[in-house]
């Protein structure tokens, strides 16, 4: 979460300000100040109860982070359109390897098993300029912030 929260500031997504108080509060506003917080609290706690865990405050605060990036980050209406975008294309490129193996490497096996094997492999940018190559795919159904 810390690192997401930091990606989605650096991207414009959302601002430093914005993260709820109880969170700067208790693990602070930059993402090495909350690494050390959590880290250091589930360390006093498990040394204090035997049980990896951590305290009240801290597992609040934790959970006030995770509403927030969830609410601001992960499910805003601009992230279910790009996990969408990139859903729809590598389930396409699956489909299509899947039903041509001759465009994969020789090998043994449930030819879908190693079409998802392949695909999942692939970097953003190889798995667009495929779905464009092989499939016609348009731009306009891309991912978006892919430097093809």
């Amino acid at each position: 979460m810390c690192h997401d929260f930091e990606d989605a500031v650096s991207a414009g997504v959302v601002r430093p300000d914005q993260l709820p108080g109880t969170v700067a509060d208790v693990l602070g506003a930059q993402r090495g100040a909350q690494l050390g917080a959590l880290i250091r609290a589930m360390i006093a706690t498990t040394v204090a109860t035997g049980w990896i865990g951590l305290d009240a405050r801290h597992a609040a605060a934790l959970a006030a982070f995770r509403q927030f990036n969830y609410d601001r980050i992960y499910l805003r209406p601009a992230s279910r359109t790009q996990a969408g975008r990139v859903v729809d294309m590598l389930r396409a490129l699956v489909e299509h390897y899947a039903s041509h193996p001759e465009h994969l490497e020789e090998g043994e096996g449930d030819p879908l098993v190693r079409a998802v094997t392949y695909v999942a492999g692939m970097t953003d940018r190889f798995a667009c300029r495929q779905a464009i190559d092989l499939l016609a795919w348009p731009e306009s159904r891309l991912p978006t912030g892919i430097d093809r």
